[in-house]
């Protein structure tokens, strides 16, 4: 019972702390386009919209870059199954733990060890300091 003691404390805790640390210790770089932004509005603002424009643009070619492989667009049950994998894999993980602890059966300790970290971990990741 103890390593799943750590094992869902570290699912909680580990993505906020990773949070925390590179907000506390990596900041963003004084060559910001929000940096240029603010440096613009002060020093001439009058070639702030040629600016946002050309940021607007370069930030949709980059979209299209990326996208270039990607023909068309996905379908809507796609989407919603790709969507309903996580929950579903969350709450039959929960149901099995249930089910294991009502019947008395035990569960192998790797695959216990397996749920409650995806389980702790999902549940982690939704947590913010």
């Amino acid at each position: 019972m103890g390593i799943d003691a750590i094992i869902a404390i570290g699912g909680l805790v580990f993505p906020s702390i990773f949070d925390f640390v590179k907000k506390k210790f990596l900041k963003p770089s004084q060559d910001s386009p929000e940096a240029t932004m603010s440096t613009l509005a002060t020093a001439k603002p009058e070639v702030l919209p040629e600016y946002v424009k050309a940021m607007s643009e370069m930030i949709a070619a980059r979209v299209k870059w990326y996208n270039r492989d990607v023909i068309g667009n996905v379908h809507a049950w796609v989407a919603t199954f790709r969507a309903s994998i996580r929950p579903v894999v969350i709450c039959l993980a929960v149901l099995h733990i249930v089910a294991s602890w009502a019947y008395e059966v035990p569960l192998d300790g790797g695959v216990r060890a397996f749920y409650v970290a995806i389980i702790s971990e999902w549940f982690g990741e939704r947590l913010t300091l």
